[in-house]
């Protein structure tokens, strides 16, 4: 299964499933909702075959060796953890974890100046944990680009629990103009904007870049749009570290992102390589925390070297 398949899978359980794990947790508390995770694993273990065998192939890549049952059983109860833990850390119950963060000084510097920064993450653990920096400081404004009909059940039941959370989302199932243009706006108000840059859609151009030993396509669009903007970029990993813990790391990548057209694709293939790198540093310290459940490194037909002109960043 690709990243398009991906894209169209039905949530897992339906609609119905995830507004019952959702009552749980809300009304029985944590420790409960918890206890109800190992049905649901086991539920997607035996019935999910493609994001079972697109684990497998993750772990062997990670490992060395053909994945055990048991691995893919924990990758998959690491990944439900954590979107429980979505319902609870967006209704405010932050009291509930143990969350440490680090990297925070030259972020919040460039904040407390006014200037907006782009918060580049992955599917690589938690990245709701973002909001608990936002809620430690309610002066800091967070705007979080992100497909409003993709996984709609989730996303509605996120929104009844945080009902700010609509207005701090920029869509990014509109066209691609119209999200230049509100990320660009969210930046002159100070503002982070937080958006996932680790899957390139089948649409959309993209940079090979190696991750655990093969080439994967990474998006070119948001590396255009900070070249465009030029906005600082900070990395964010949320890791879920098992039980009530999380760390948070932020990482300042560049102060400006320069991708002049003499030499466009080189630049853009360093950029991106040196974020791979960063990507699977975390990866490798958190390897159950890795959430893209498909076949990551399908062939690269669509990885390009020279994805769009540097002054068209609207691909997105």
């Amino acid at each position: 299964m690709n990243e398009a398949d991906w894209k169209h899978r039905p949530e897992g359980g339906g609609r119905f499933a995830i507004r019952l794990i959702g009552g749980i947790a809300r009304h029985g508390g944590r420790g409960i909702a918890r206890a109800c995770l190992y049905p649901i694993t086991l539920y997607f273990y035996c019935v999910r075959g493609a994001e079972r065998r697109a684990s497998a192939d993750y772990l062997r890549r990670l490992r060395g060796r053909p994945a055990r049952a048991l691995e893919v059983a924990r990758h998959i109860h690491t990944f439900a953890a954590t979107i429980l833990d979505r319902v609870f850390l967006l209704a405010g119950r932050t009291s509930l974890f143990d969350i440490r963060s680090s990297g925070t000084e030259p972020l919040l510097q460039q904040l407390d100046q006014g200037r907006g920064v782009l918060v580049f993450g992955s599917h690589l653990g938690s990245f709701d944990a973002l909001r608990v920096l936002a809620r430690m400081r309610p002066d800091l404004k967070l705007r979080v680009l992100m497909d409003r009909a993709h996984n709609a059940a989730i996303t509605e039941l996120l929104a009844e629990l945080d009902p700010k959370l609509a207005d701090c989302i920029i869509d990014a199932g509109q066209e691609g103009t119209a999200i230049v243009l509100a990320i660009q706006q969210a930046l002159e108000d100070g503002a982070m904007v937080a958006l996932l840059v680790d899957r390139a859609r089948p649409d959309e151009p993209a940079v090979a870049a190696p991750l655990l030993g093969s080439d994967a396509a990474f998006p070119a669009a948001p590396w255009l749009i900070a070249n465009a903007l030029k906005a600082p970029v900070v990395l964010a990993f949320g890791l879920y570290l098992g039980g009530n813990r999380y760390d948070l790391r932020f990482e300042s990548f560049a102060e400006v992102v320069d991708i002049p057209r003499r030499g466009r694709a080189e630049i853009l293939s360093t950029l991106i390589h040196r974020y791979a790198g960063r990507l699977e540093h975390h990866l490798r310290e958190a390897p159950y925390n890795w959430f893209n459940f498909y076949d990551f490194w399908h062939p690269q037909d669509r990885a390009t070297a020279a994805p769009v002109p540097a002054d068209r960043p609207a691909g997105q």
